[in-house]
């Protein structure tokens, strides 16, 4: 039983980062298994926010290494999400975690993958999952042509991937910091 879609979001502007996450939980290619999914958390005294896609007991597999982390880098985020990074690409059951993460504090944005990449956006426009390409085009778009805020341009965003990608819905979660 594969249980994966959803779609993140994360946008930095003006000293605030909002990321975003919808609801859907997808079974296969066709079914949908829960709506209202929390995707999107807030980590280390409520300082990190994270984002999570992929497989679903993977994506929490991971973000609770992260928190470990964190508490154990006392919240330094690079240095925590490098850590997480060594650790995913080094270990044998890790490795076969298949999800990526979405980190954020009030001074960075990065991005995590399972192959070792801790990547910052240059443009501070970041998304994963099967509806990331669209709801980053509609941000990029957004962050090029309107004055709104990050936390309007992360949702605005992910509403159009919404409209586009059958694994992404509007049942939206956004935490800002």
């Amino acid at each position: 039983m594969d249980l994966q879609g959803t779609t993140i979001l994360a946008v930095k502007r003006d000293g605030k980062t909002a990321v975003c996450g919808d609801g859907q939980i997808t079974l296969g290619q066709q079914a949908v298994m829960k709506a209202s999914a929390k995707k999107v958390r807030r980590l280390y005294h409520d300082r990190v926010v994270v984002g999570f896609a992929g497989s679903v007991a993977d994506a929490f597999s991971l973000c609770d290494r992260f928190e470990e982390k964190l508490q154990m880098y006392g919240g330094a985020l690079t240095r925590s999400a490098i850590a997480l990074a060594q650790d995913w690409r080094n270990d044998k059951v890790m490795r076969k975690l298949e999800a990526m993460m979405i980190v954020a504090d009030k001074d960075n944005l990065l991005v995590l993958s399972g192959t070792g990449e801790v990547i910052e956006p240059d443009d501070g426009v970041a998304a994963i999952g099967s509806g990331g390409l669209y709801a980053l085009a509609a941000a990029k778009a957004l962050i090029q042509n309107t004055d709104l805020p990050a936390r309007e341009i992360a949702e605005k965003g992910l509403r159009i991937a919404g409209e586009i990608c059958i694994f992404t819905n509007g049942n939206l979660t956004i935490e800002e910091v």
